[in-house]
């Protein structure tokens, strides 16, 4: 996976709070049900699913992001 941080569009020094407003500012934009013609918003959404799971758990955010 690439850096989660610009997957998400934050800063290193974001906090919890910064990290959740981004992810869900893009997972509304990205979602596959408003975006059903266009399967790279699916594979995006995944994506950064991906990134948001891995930043909001704190023990796996130090091991992978340290």
């Amino acid at each position: 996976m690439s850096d989660p941080y610009t997957i998400l569009g934050v800063a290193r020094s974001a906090g919890e709070k910064d990290i959740k407003s981004a992810y869900r500012k893009l997972a509304k934009e990205l979602h596959p049900d408003r975006n059903k013609d266009n399967p790279k918003a699916a594979e995006r959404f995944s994506e950064i699913t991906r990134a948001y799971d891995l930043l909001s758990d704190k023990a796996k955010r130090a091991v992978r992001c340290a």
